[in-house]
């Protein structure tokens, strides 16, 4: 399957934008399947991603630590959120012709990043409406697309910097979005 990373960001990312919308006024300090993150930490932590992945295209880091976010909100978080995501399609946009930009996984092909940028949006997408009780689930469109830079990354971000979980176990007859979020550590079936 060929798949374009551009497109898959584009979609990851408006994803990402619908769970945030959709979040409840009280909801930010809510339990997410980040065992150990509230809804305001997922967000914090998918926003500084964003601007991470990027960085070095840049040349700004981003504004916190991804690994130690926030658990707090900006007065408009859907605003902050699409400030960012419109300064990181800028940054692939950029590359897009070239034969590689560099990434804190090394250079790549901007259509290879981008990709490995929707996997970080779509899976806290999902994380955020699951912890907020929306009916988003992951599609297996998304999950298909995404399967094939899971496959060259989550281990090592895995091994590298100790994130993600470890994958779990699911049960036979699992459908993609169900093997991709196991993979990535998370419980498909995961309830607030």
């Amino acid at each position: 399957m060929t798949v374009d990373g551009f497109k898959l960001l584009a979609d990851a990312h408006d994803y990402l934008l619908t769970a945030v919308r959709g979040v409840p006024a009280g909801a930010w300090g809510d339990p997410t399947p980040c065992s150990e993150w509230t809804v305001a930490q997922v967000l914090n932590h998918a926003r500084l991603d964003q601007q991470a992945l990027v960085m070095q295209i840049t040349g700004t880091a981003p504004a916190g630590d991804p690994f130690e976010p926030a658990d707090a909100t900006a007065e408009d978080p859907v605003a902050e959120l699409e400030a960012v995501l419109e300064a990181a399609v800028a940054a692939w946009e950029s590359g897009r012709d070239a034969e590689s930009v560099p990434t804190p996984m090394g250079p790549m092909p901007a259509g290879l990043g981008t990709a490995a940028a929707a996997l970080d949006a779509a899976v806290h997408a999902w994380d955020i409406a699951r912890a907020t009780g929306q009916d988003l689930p992951l599609t297996e469109e998304t999950a298909a697309g995404l399967e094939d830079i899971a496959s060259r990354i989550v281990d090592f971000v895995r091994d590298s910097f100790g994130k993600y979980a470890p994958a779990l176990a699911v049960a036979e007859g699992a459908n993609r979005a169900e093997r991709l979020l196991a993979f990535t550590g998370r419980d498909p079936h995961w309830t607030r």
